[in-house]
């Protein structure tokens, strides 16, 4: 029977070779397919014994070649058929950059011994068969079993950068299960799904759920928790919202809100966010006011920041007006700012220009 066929199970593959001599010093397996991808195992004795590992030439090796972190393990066995295990045991772990093969060796007598966390780790492209070549050893063994165990295996993008994972990850779990909790919660608050609770809005009234609303909020918790009036009617009056404003806080906290929909109200969910005690969503808040000061709003962003203490929205703004000259170019708009300003901003804001424009 021929010994060219390749088990399979899981992650692992293993070859079980018959026959290898000086009249035999080639063999290559038949293809077994682990991942998206065919492999081979190949071993061959010129001067010394090598084993290869190699993706079969495809398209898919071609379009979407193969980053490979395994373990590989020889073992040999003589006639009394006791396993008798290489006087090397090796961890590859390919590398995905140029350079020299290296194979990492760690000695040991048993295999249920061996500790692949201690053996150093590399990573490598594998395309062909000249890209990873393990040296065994060992002289003609005769009969001996090759053991190929897949730790990862990455797609590597033609353009350059990271490789993916074909396999999920604690990542990849979590994050599927994230996405999939996120679609529950929309389908709740947009199908009204058990809601318990009322809000009142400037111009309407929208339905949510005690408990999102509690897990979210500190103060919304206080609200429910004791004999307070919101507890008893399950309304909440949010009469400094309005509908619209309202839903974007809502889809935040239901974790179903868009981009477009945060910048439009974030000045209101900012407030929304500092009254009910929102901490990551205040902080988001602040980031995005960041993003876009300009002539036109730096001083309505320096009051909010002020009235909300925002610590990184104030030094941007006077950053803005100060370090960037920027203050010249609202200097009519001043006058009014400095009137109804709080009088420790106004304090504050001279104690900035004044460092600025120290004598020097």
């Amino acid at each position: 029977m021929a010994d060219t066929k390749v088990e399979t199970i899981a992650r692992l593959a293993q070859w079980k070779i018959e026959n290898f001599g000086p009249t035999t010093p080639y063999k290559r397996s038949d293809p077994f397919k682990i991942g998206i991808w065919n492999w081979h195992l190949s071993v061959e004795k010129n001067r010394s014994m090598y084993i290869r590992l190699f993706p079969e030439p495809s398209r898919v090796t071609k379009d979407q070649p193969p980053v490979a972190r395994f373990v590989l393990r020889v073992t040999t066995s003589g006639s009394n058929r006791r396993p008798y295990i290489s006087p090397s045991t090796y961890l590859f772990i390919l590398l995905p950059v140029p350079g020299v093969i290296t194979a990492m060796k760690h000695a040991t007598r048993y295999l249920s011994v061996f500790r692949p966390e201690k053996v150093g780790i590399h990573e490598r492209l594998l395309r062909t068969s000249d890209d990873f070549a393990c040296p065994v050893d060992i002289t003609f063994p005769g009969r001996f079993v090759i053991d190929v165990e897949f730790l990862d295996l990455k797609i590597c993008p033609l353009n350059g950068g990271e490789g993916s994972s074909i396999w999920p990850s604690d990542g990849v779990m979590q994050q599927l299960a994230t996405q999939n909790s996120l679609k529950a919660l929309s389908r709740m608050l947009d199908e009204s799904i058990h809601v318990d609770v009322t809000i009142n809005t400037t111009d309407g009234t929208l339905q949510a759920h005690k408990a999102i609303l509690s897990a979210s909020s500190p103060v919304f918790h206080s609200m429910f928790q004791h004999n307070l009036k919101e507890k008893e009617s399950s309304i909440i009056e949010i009469e400094d919202m309005t509908s619209e404003s309202c839903m974007a806080l809502l889809s935040y906290l239901y974790g179903k809100i868009n981009q477009e929909d945060f910048w439009k109200h974030r000045l209101s969910l900012l407030g929304a966010a500092n009254k009910y005690d929102i901490v990551n969503l205040k902080d988001a808040c602040e980031e995005s006011l960041l993003e876009d000061i300009n002539s036109g709003n730096v001083l309505e962003r320096l009051q909010e920041a002020w009235l909300y203490q925002l610590d990184k929205l104030k030094k941007g703004c006077l950053v803005y007006l100060l370090d960037f000259g920027k203050i010249y170019d609202v200097r009519d708009e001043m006058n009014d700012f400095f009137r109804n300003a709080d009088r420790e901003l106004v304090v504050e804001m001279f104690q900035e220009l004044l460092a600025v424009w120290k004598p020097t």
